[in-house]
């Protein structure tokens, strides 16, 4: 990746408020529902917490525009970074179900603003040319935090306290600092037109994502209930997440020099794959095949972290400029819906049958998005410009 799109005018200050914003949503995905569960929840309660955190993020997405728009970046940004992070310390008064809802409630607000602002803001940065190469960047900046306190939460949760996860889980609310100075910088952004939003270009990428993110979500929900070991819970989630962070930057560059569509459907049939493999390995609650799971999380992760690249691609390109924070909205829409599809239909399963067959059915799921991968697979890719902008 060249050197200068992480020193695009803007670039870095994304990538730290990112970095920080990820790390307070990463740190508590997985240890969340684990805090319910000590609380006295069950299985659904457990997949509730990640599904409410979910709701009112993709609530909060759907007005971030119009926000924008009204009351500029700063007070945007700043809000947000504060909402996702500070509820995060009053996790620890209490375990009980009621509360922790309440609490992923406030932080699905934050989360949501980080979301939209974020990927938007990779667009309006850096140039059509080299976008797969910046969503590469952006990619690693959610990732690198995820690899850190996705996988490891579980486990320092067990053994040095959840008080220690709950005070990293605030970190959002440092990233207020490099939010107010990158506002600073977006006053030449235009304002969306009177024009319409192209939605029916958007819809396909985002059902394309939504079926990837809900095997992700189910996983990153649930790995720790479904694995018999702590470390090899940390491990699986490690490799899920440094593989999902590898593929969505190698294949940056790939989308730039070949487009992004003709590796789509290969990457949903991975999906598929993967989710069948864990499920196997998962079948018996008090010996998971150690080998099945690492390999399975590792093929998820693949797809898990390519097509979340490859969909971002396609869905600026079907945009002009002024529309790219509701094309935003709509990815980050598809992306968080399908997470809490996922921690809720597979907690549901769960409960009624068992974690195997829970993933079994959140692999057909992503295997229904086949047909539309391959029909966008058949259309040229755009490698310019998206339609509107000047050249």
């Amino acid at each position: 990746m060249s050197s200068t799109v992480w020193r695009a005018p803007g670039m870095p200050l994304l990538l730290t408020m990112t970095a920080l914003g990820f790390s307070g949503y990463a740190a508590l995905l997985a240890v969340a529902p684990l805090w319910a569960v000590r609380g006295g929840a069950d299985a659904v309660g457990a997949g509730l917490v990640n599904g409410v955190l979910m709701l009112f993020t993709v609530l909060t997405q759907l007005v971030v525009p119009g926000a924008l728009r009204r009351f500029g970046w700063a007070p945007v940004l700043v809000t947000g970074m504060l909402l996702l992070g500070l509820p995060a310390l009053a996790h620890g008064a209490s375990a009980a179900l009621g509360p922790t809802l309440a609490l992923s409630a406030v932080r699905g607000l934050g989360f949501g603003v980080l979301t939209v602002t974020g990927s938007a803001l990779v667009a309006e940065l850096v140039e059509p040319r080299r976008r797969g190469q910046a969503i590469g960047a952006y990619g690693l900046a959610i990732a690198g935090p995820q690899v850190l306190f996705l996988s490891a939460g579980p486990l320092v949760a067990e053994r040095l306290g959840f008080w220690v996860v709950f005070a990293v889980a605030a970190l959002p609310a440092v990233a207020a600092v490099p939010a107010v100075r990158l506002a600073r910088m977006l006053d030449r952004v235009p304002p969306a037109g009177n024009e319409r939003v192209p939605y029916a270009s958007l819809f396909p990428p985002m059902v394309l994502l939504v079926g990837v993110t809900l095997a992700g979500g189910a996983l990153i929900t649930f790995m720790a209930q479904m694995s018999s070991s702590a470390v090899l819970t940390a491990l699986a989630l490690l490799l899920l997440s440094v593989v999902a962070a590898l593929a969505r930057w190698r294949v940056g560059s790939l989308s730039d020099r070949h487009g992004p569509r003709r590796y789509i459907a290969p990457l949903v049939l991975l999906t598929t794959a993967g989710m069948s493999v864990i499920a196997w390995a998962v079948r018996d609650p008090q010996s998971t095949v150690a080998p099945a799971l690492l390999a399975g999380a590792a093929v998820v992760g693949i797809s898990y972290g390519g097509l979340q690249n490859l969909t971002l691609v396609v869905t600026f390109q079907a945009v002009s400029r002024r529309h790219y924070g509701p094309a935003s909205a709509v990815w980050n829409i598809g992306f968080d819906a399908g997470t809490g599809i996922g921690a809720v239909v597979v907690g549901m399963v769960a409960a009624g049958t068992s974690f195997s067959t829970a993933l079994l059915v959140a692999g057909a799921i992503s295997l229904l998005t086949l047909p539309l991968a391959l029909a966008r697979a058949g259309r040229p890719a755009r490698a310019g410009r998206p339609p509107g902008d000047a050249p």
